[in-house]
C-alpha cells in the first residue's frame, strides 16, 4: 500500500531499533514499498539504517539501494562488507549494479565481482564496466529477451520463459540474426496468437529504433522522447544487440539536466546539492555572482556618465529600477523558451525568419501593453507628460530588444558548443541592465534637451 511516512512512524522505528524489535519493524513495513522504506532510512543514522537493511529480504534491500541518493548510498555502503553488497548485487539489473560498483574502491569493487554467484550476471557486469556512464553504453541493461530469427514460434516461447528469469520487465521481444545483429522486433501478443510452426521471420516486425552504444545520454533522451518509447534497444558499431535502455533510466537523466539546466539557469556552475561542503557550493555560486557585481559597477560607472542629467532631474532616477527589472525578466522569459527549443534537439535555425518575426511579434504586444500601462500609472502619479512619454518609449525599446537578446544569445551559444542555460541567468540580466540604462537616460537625454 502507499503510505505516508511521518515523523511519529519514523521515531516508533527508532525506539523499535534500539530495543531491538525486529517484530515490529518486519510487521510494520512488510506493506509498504521499498521507495517508502527508503523514505524511512533517509531519517535514520547509517548504523540504524543497516540494521533495518539487515531485516529485510535481500530483494527489498537491493531495490532500495538503487534507489538511494548517490551521496548517501556511497557513504552508506562503508558500513557493509563486500560479501553483503554482492547479496545485493546479485539481484539487480546490471545497469544499478555498475552504477553501484564504480562507486566503490578498486578493492571492494573486485572483491564484490569476486563473490557473485550468478555467472551471467557476472559477466553482464564485466561486459559494463568499461563504459562511461554518461553514454548510451553506460546506460543499458543487459537484461532482455531475444529471439533468433530463423527460430520458430515453439522454440521463441520456450527461450522466452528461459529468459524472463532474469528480466523484471518486458516490454518487446528483440529479433537478431545469427550473427547477433538486430534486424527487428517481435511483440509477445504476436508470438503467443501465431502457429506453433510458424518463423520468426514470418511474422516480426522490422521497423526497429535503436541506438548505438557510444552516443550520448541527451540523445537517449531525445530519441525516446521522440517517439514515445519505453525502451530502447543498444547495439555496437555492427549493429549487435548489446542491451537495453528502460524508461527509468531515462527519467534519472531527464531529472539530472533539468536540475542542472535550473542551476545554469540560476547562475551556479557546478551540479551541486544542499549537503555538499561549503567550499563547494560557495565555488558553484561565486563566479557568476562576481560576474553580476562586475556588472552592477559598470552600470554604476554608466549611470555616472548621466551624472548632471540627474542632478537636473531627479525623477529620471527613480525609475531605473523600473527598467532594469523589467529588462531581465523580458530577457529571462525569452531565453527561457528558446533553451526549451534547444533542449529538446530542435533545430532552431530553420525557419529563422519566421522564427524571429513571431518573437518580434509578441514583444511588440508585450511592448505595447507594459508601456501603455507604465506611461498611464506614471501620468497619473507624477502629472509629468515628459517624465511619462520617456518612461514609457524607453521600456518600450527595452522590451523589443531584451526580447531579440534574450532569444538570440542562447542561440549564438549552442552554435558555438557552449551551453545555452549558462547564458539565460546572470549574463543575459547584466547585459539587459546595460543595455535598458543606455536607452533609457539616451531618451530621457533626447526629450528634455539636458
Amino acid at each position: 500500500m502507499q503510505a505516508e511516512i511521518t515523523r511519529e512512524y519514523v521515531e516508533q522505528v527508532e525506539e523499535a531499533i534500539a530495543r531491538r524489535d525486529d517484530a515490529f519493524i518486519l510487521g510494520t513495513m512488510d506493506d509498504l514499498y521499498p521507495a517508502d522504506i527508503t523514505t524511512v532510512l533517509y531519517e535514520l543514522d547509517e548504523q540504524e539504517s543497516k540494521y533495518v537493511m539487515d531485516l529485510l529480504p535481500a530483494e527489498v534491500g537491493a531495490q532500495i539501494l538503487s534507489d538511494l541518493d548517490y551521496d548517501i548510498r556511497t557513504s552508506f555502503l562503508q558500513t557493509f562488507t563486500s560479501q553483503e553488497i554482492a547479496r545485493y548485487i546479485d539481484l539487480m539489473d546490471s545497469d544499478d549494479a555498475v552504477d553501484i560498483l564504480n562507486e566503490q574502491s578498486v578493492q571492494t569493487r573486485e572483491e564484490v565481482i569476486a563473490l557473485l554467484e550468478n555467472e551471467e550476471k557476472t559477466a553482464a557486469i564485466l561486459d559494463l564496466l568499461h563504459y562511461e556512464e554518461d553514454c548510451a553504453g553506460g546506460l543499458m541493461a543487459k537484461e532482455l529477451i531475444k529471439v533468433n530469427l530463423n527460430w520458430r514460434v515453439r522454440q521463441c516461447i520456450e527461450e522466452i520463459r528461459r529468459q524472463a528469469e532474469n528480466v523484471q520487465r518486458i516490454y518487446t521481444v528483440y529479433v537478431v540474426d545469427n550473427r547477433d545483429v538486430l534486424v527487428g522486433r517481435v511483440s509477445v501478443k504476436t508470438l503467443l496468437l501465431a502457429k506453433d510452426d510458424k518463423l520468426v521471420k514470418d511474422i516480426y516486425n522490422p521497423d526497429v529504433i535503436s541506438i548505438a552504444s557510444f552516443r550520448d545520454e541527451g540523445e537517449v533522451v531525445s530519441v525516446m522522447q521522440k517517439y514515445d518509447l519505453e525502451a530502447i534497444p543498444v547495439v555496437n558499431i555492427q549493429g549487435r544487440l548489446l542491451g537495453r535502455i528502460t524508461i527509468d533510466d531515462v527519467v534519472d537523466v531527464m531529472q539530472e539536466q533539468a536540475e542542472l539546466s535550473r542551476q545554469l539557469m540560476t547562475g551556479i556552475t557546478e551540479n551541486v546539492e544542499e549537503d555538499d561542503s561549503v567550499f563547494r557550493i560557495s565555488r558553484s555560486r561565486l563566479p557568476w555572482l562576481v560576474i553580476g557585481m562586475i556588472g552592477g559597477l559598470l552600470a554604476a560607472q554608466f549611470m555616472g556618465f548621466f551624472e548632471d542629467d540627474i542632478a537636473l532631474l531627479p525623477a529620471v532616477a527613480l525609475f531605473v529600477p523600473l527598467i532594469t527589472a523589467t529588462g531581465g525578466n523580458v530577457g529571462i522569459q525569452s531565453s527561457s523558451i528558446i533553451i526549451q527549443t534547444l533542449s529538446s534537439n530542435e533545430v532552431v535555425f530553420e525557419n529563422f525568419a519566421e522564427r524571429m518575426l513571431k518573437v518580434l511579434t509578441v514583444a511588440l504586444l508585450n511592448a505595447l501593453i507594459i508601456s501603455a500601462l507604465v506611461f498611464g500609472l506614471t501620468y497619473l502619479f507624477r502629472h509629468e507628460l515628459t517624465l511619462s512619454i520617456v518612461v514609457s518609449a524607453a521600456l518600450f525599446s527595452v522590451v523589443i530588444l531584451a526580447s531579440l537578446m534574450g532569444t538570440l544569445t542562447p542561440m549564438v551559444l549552442d552554435r558555438f558548443g557552449v551551453n545555452p542555460a549558462v547564458a539565460a541567468g546572470p549574463f543575459i540580466t547584466t547585459a539587459n541592465d546595460l543595455l535598458g540604462l543606455a536607452i533609457y537616460f539616451s531618451v530621457a537625454h533626447l526629450l528634455y534637451n539636458l
